[in-house]
Formats: structure tokens, C-alpha cells, sequence
């Protein structure tokens, strides 16, 4: 592919040890592709059960294991956003029995290790959200104190958060609870963004119709593809090739300024990288 004029990252991606795992990150550089975020796969997805924190551990060293590979195959580099899958809590009591307090304990220490893995520098930002289905008051509500809890984390190692929830665009409930922990709301980034999000950064799904609302405007947002990298369910949601593709698209209809906001401005505001430095 003829290179385009900015750096292309793909903010939101996943690799899985027994799926296409590097060869994805190689597809993604031979697209075009430069730099990934990678997020690891919920925890269930990889290890046999999550029942106690070393269940997380185990999930963060494979993600990095993967981004460090990831890496040595990409023209720029990869980085891990570490966390906890907020769809585990119900999980935990719907089907395991557990109640919701022990649930929400468990969550919070898998949070608290991923941000002593940000603090050492060994990942880039956290991961949490709430579920994106209706779910029982107390789920939700515990689902909500795990956002202000891993923003105060965030606030505390000085990283951004992705957050994964119902399809939203007004972000201002996620804006002000990271403003009352000292977070800066546009380190909040909505994950699987269909389009603008009022007061925090939005990450877009790499859909036509999603890029195209956000294009033009100047404001703040990066793309992913939410790749799952699932043995089973290959090419979901989006394949590797895709952010490479639309970036390209936009390259071709003379939207530069809107590459240049995805991939270089929006990534140095929110997570403090330098995706043109990091390129040779």
C-alpha cells in the first residue's frame, strides 16, 4: 500500500494467543497500519477461571507478550491498555453465584494491578466501563463506583481510561465523575464510538458512516476497529486491514486534517505519544 501522510494507529484492537495473534499486527503494517493500541481480551476468553487476581495477571502478561511482539513487526510500535471487562460482573453473578460486592472487590483489585502496571511503564492506560445491557440496579450501580474507581486510579498514575458502555453521544455523566477525581475528562475515551461524544474524546468503529460523521469537524477522536481476534468468530467486529483502509479513503477525498487529528494530535493529547517520533 502507497504510505499516507501521517502515522495510522488503530486505537483499539485485540490479540489472542491462539488466534491470528502477531500475524494480525503483520496484516495491519502490510495495510498500511503503524501503531496499535491492544486491549486485552476479557479475561474469561483466557484463562481457564476468574476467581482471583492472579486470573488478571495472567491475562495482562499475555497482552504484553503480544504487544512486544506486535511491535517488532510494526514500521512504528504497539502499546497494552490493561483492565477489567465490565461485562465480568455480571457474569460473576449471574452465573457463578457470586454476590455483587465480592464481584466489584474482584474487579477493583484486577484495576488496581493494571495501574501498577501503567506505573511501572509497562502498559500505556486502563480499561473498565459498565455493562452495555440493561442489568439490575445493583449491578449498575456497582458497575458506575468501578468507573469512578479506575478513573481515581487513572487520575493517581496519570493515564487515559477506555471505557467501554451503551452506545452514548454525550459523555458528560463519564466527564464530570472524572473531573470530581481530578481526571481530565478528555483522557475518557468512548470506546466503539458511533460518532461524536459531548465532553469526552471519542475512539470511532472504523464504519463509513461512522468516520464520515466525525470528519469534518475538527474536534478530538481516534479510530479502531474492536478486532476480537476470536479463533471462533474470525474477522470480528472489524479485520486488522480496516483503520489502514478508511484512512486511506480520507487520504483520497482530501480530509488530511482529519488523519492528522486520529492519528497524531488526538493520540498526543490523550495518551501522551508521539506517534510521528515512535515511527522510525
Amino acid at each position: 500500500m502507497e504510505s499516507l501522510p501521517t502515522p495510522v494507529l488503530d486505537d483499539h484492537l485485540h490479540l489472542h494467543p491462539d488466534g491470528d495473534g502477531i500475524e494480525a499486527a503483520k496484516t495491519f503494517a502490510r495495510a498500511g497500519g503503524t501503531h496499535l493500541l491492544v486491549v486485552n481480551r476479557p479475561s474469561w476468553h483466557l484463562v481457564e477461571s476468574v476467581d482471583d487476581v492472579d486470573a488478571f495477571r495472567e491475562t495482562f502478561e499475555q497482552t504484553i507478550e503480544l504487544v512486544e511482539g506486535s511491535t517488532e513487526v510494526l514500521p512504528g510500535r504497539a502499546w497494552p491498555v490493561l483492565g477489567v471487562h465490565p461485562v465480568l460482573l455480571p457474569r460473576l453473578v449471574a452465573d457463578h453465584g457470586w454476590s455483587v460486592d465480592d464481584a466489584a472487590q474482584l474487579m477493583r483489585d484486577g484495576l488496581e494491578l493494571a495501574a501498577d502496571l501503567v506505573a511501572g511503564g509497562r502498559a500505556l492506560a486502563l480499561k473498565s466501563g459498565r455493562p452495555h445491557f440493561d442489568v439490575s440496579e445493583s449491578v449498575l450501580r456497582a458497575s458506575n463506583d468501578l468507573i469512578q474507581h479506575v478513573f481515581a486510579l487513572a487520575a493517581e498514575v496519570d493515564c487515559a481510561v477506555q471505557l467501554h458502555t451503551e452506545d452514548t453521544d454525550d459523555g458528560t455523566e463519564f466527564a464530570e465523575l472524572a473531573n470530581e477525581v481530578g481526571l481530565e475528562p478528555h483522557r475518557v475515551v468512548k470506546h466503539y464510538a458511533s460518532g461524536p461524544v459531548k465532553g469526552i474524546t471519542p475512539s470511532v468503529i472504523a464504519r463509513s458512516v461512522a468516520v464520515r460523521a466525525v470528519r469534518n469537524r475538527g474536534d478530538p477522536f481516534m479510530l479502531e476497529t474492536d478486532f476480537l481476534d476470536d479463533p471462533t468468530r474470525p474477522g470480528a467486529v472489524l479485520g486488522p486491514k480496516v483503520v489502514p483502509r478508511r484512512s486511506k479513503e480520507l487520504a483520497e477525498s482530501g480530509h488530511h486534517a482529519a488523519l492528522e487529528v486520529a492519528h497524531v494530535e488526538t493520540p498526543g493529547l490523550v495518551y501522551g505519544i508521539d506517534t510521528r517520533a515512535t515511527l522510525e
